[in-house]
């Protein structure tokens, strides 16, 4: 009431510059297509645990694990995965309502371009975005190098949701109609076009939906 709003976190100012100056730095987990389930620093520099005269390694992998284990399937090893992408904008998003842009970041870390919490939100947002558009030679990341997809004009335009995608170069991995989350990406357009379009309202005209945090717990 009053125009007051309370934030109520785990993580204070400074615990949130360090840990975005860490998730927004392409040599760790910021990725052109989103951000990575495990840092890339890992793999150059694996995380290697003696036990019991065993030696466990976990590293780096954006794709498809090199290990059998789980079935081959690399879990949070390094690709990108739209669950976790999502969290965090949202989690974005409500931080902004409560700093505004007095709290600015450098996106990407190193980069000297600095961007409020909204702004780095959007930025994460259209990565994510990028994976399913086509780029300047007319290829979709999540096709990969699958020509018949990317060239064939009776499948280019076909698009599947992946379960993960691939940490470094955004092609598709896993089943690939996994919508009960990557169908998230319906959603971060909408919200897109909404906060991009005149006045709050869409293409159609009709007012946008208010952005996601706004009057939810934790935010005032």
């Amino acid at each position: 009431s009053g125009g007051q709003r309370y934030l109520l976190s785990l993580v204070g100012e400074e615990q949130l510059r360090a840990i975005l100056r860490r998730m927004l730095d392409p040599d760790e987990f910021l990725s052109d297509y989103g951000i990575r389930s495990l840092s890339k620093y890992h793999f150059d520099h694996p995380y290697v645990l003696e036990f019991e005269g065993t030696t466990l390694t976990v590293h780096y992998e954006p794709a498809e694990s090199h290990s059998g284990m789980f079935g081959g399937n690399s879990n949070w090893r390094g690709p990108i995965w739209f669950p976790m992408n999502y969290m965090l904008i949202d989690a974005l998003r409500r931080f902004h309502e409560y700093w505004g842009d007095d709290l600015t970041v450098e996106c990407p870390t190193g980069s000297n371009s600095v961007m409020t919490l909204e702004q780095v939100a959007d930025e994460l947002s259209n990565r994510l975005i990028r994976i399913f558009t086509r780029d300047a030679n007319g290829n979709r990341a999540f096709h990969g190098d699958n020509e018949l997809f990317q060239r064939d004009p009776h499948w280019h335009d076909y698009i599947q949701f992946n379960e993960y995608f691939h940490g470094d170069d955004g092609a598709g991995i896993g089943a690939s109609h996994q919508t009960g989350w990557t169908g998230l990406i319906a959603n971060l357009i909408q919200e897109q076009g909404e906060r991009l379009s005149p006045a709050g309202h869409d293409a159609a005209g009709e007012p946008g939906a208010q952005s996601r945090g706004k009057g939810s717990a934790g935010s005032d």
